[in-house]
């Protein structure tokens, strides 16, 4: 693969996310309905970048980034909602994510941490 896992993975995800949000916001899922779709289209994403040669913790590390990257719009509302820093809220959204990484694949939390937020930071606005 030439291009980096994000440049591949980010117009995947946006699509199929922007579709089910957009369910959602017209009131067609439900918040349990949302989670599963976005949960089912994560793993849908870590099991295509799983069969295109990409070791698990990559490809974990790689789709919960550009999740994040994808997300930043509620996080945005999200901090504003709680009153807090933007940093605050993309931070434990990071540590989250990585926490799931850490959990599923046995890495190094700081590693997943300092990926994810690599990842973010490099692929955000």
């Amino acid at each position: 693969m030439n291009k980096s896992l994000m440049e591949l993975l980010l117009p995947r995800l946006a699509k199929r996310l922007q579709r089910h949000l957009r369910r959602y916001q017209a009131g067609k899922l439900s918040d349990a309905q949302f989670s599963r779709k976005f949960e089912t289209l994560m793993q849908q994403q870590l099991h295509w970048l799983s069969n295109q040669g990409v070791p698990e913790p990559e490809a974990a590390v790689t789709v919960h980034s550009a999740m994040l990257v994808l997300s930043a719009a509620g996080l945005h509302a999200e901090a504003e909602e709680q009153k807090l820093p933007l940093e605050v809220v993309e931070h434990r959204a990071v540590v989250s994510a990585a926490e799931d990484v850490v959990r599923t694949y046995g890495v190094s939390r700081l590693r997943a941490i300092r990926q994810i937020s690599s990842l973010v930071s490099q692929y955000s606005d």
